[in-house]
């Protein structure tokens, strides 16, 4: 069968799962989890999406496309939810939209969830709110450090910044230039407290990353600061390598 283009709703061959995560205050949270067909991962995303009550929930486009093509392309696992209150197609979480606050409990649930399911080299990937979760919640947790998508650093204080920079940890921010909220040279400014964050600005492109030329930009540099030297991703696949393709 001949090699095929991968579009925007191209979804490649992988293990998926749908999870149910618990948190400590008593809630169930949903989602899913698409794992290597191989048995081999390499890394493992640990997804927070955008702002839910501005429609961002697990299946936001750039998070659905990374767990339609990463799993196959480059043995990434990619675990995304609903945090509290937050509806897909998947189902709804339990418990209400808490302003970043309680939404703590749901960002210790999900990594606790994949280290006991031994899911190897954590990594929390946040976008918009999700950015404001990880940088406020995620540097003590059991993560090899933390990528941001759009951050627009509403919620997340300097102490934050300061705590990521006492963890060691890496952390890569890609900022688009024509953000709505956060252009690379304020970035630049308000990220001062955590001088080894690795800032990427990222021309042309917007807080949503529309469009498939920036989906497959925040994908490669992705893979390029989860496994160094691993990317780019094809952009074509062979067929066979299609859910539901037969040959």
């Amino acid at each position: 069968m001949a090699d095929v283009e991968i579009g925007a709703m191209t979804v490649l061959n992988a293990v998926r799962e749908d999870i149910e995560l618990h948190t400590e205050d008593g809630l169930t949270l949903v989602g899913e989890v698409a794992l290597p067909a191989s048995g081999r991962i390499a890394a493992t995303l640990i997804t927070l999406h955008p702002l839910p009550t501005h429609g961002g929930f697990m299946d936001s486009h750039v998070y659905r496309k990374a767990a339609w093509r990463l799993p196959a392309l480059a043995d990434v696992a990619v675990l995304r939810f609903n945090t509290r209150g937050t509806s897909s197609p998947r189902g709804t979480s339990e418990g209400h939209f808490e302003e970043g606050v309680g939404e703590a409990a749901d960002v210790r649930a999900a990594v606790d969830f994949a280290v006991q399911r031994g899911l190897p080299r954590r990594w929390l990937v946040g976008w918009s709110f999700g950015t404001e979760l990880t940088l406020m919640h995620g540097s003590a947790l059991d993560v090899e450090g933390a990528v941001l998508l759009s951050p627009p650093l509403h919620r997340a204080t300097d102490a934050d910044l300061e705590a990521w920079q006492h963890s060691g940890k890496p952390i890569t921010a890609l900022v688009p230039e024509l953000d709505d909220f956060l252009q690379p040279a304020e970035a630049a400014a308000r990220f001062a407290p955590l001088p080894n964050l690795r800032l990427i600005p990222v021309e042309g492109a917007k807080h949503l990353w529309v469009g498939e030329k920036y989906v497959r930009i925040v994908l490669d540099l992705l893979l390029d600061t989860v496994l160094p030297g691993h990317g780019p991703l094809p952009t074509e696949v062979p067929a066979e390598m299609i859910q539901g393709a037969t040959g």
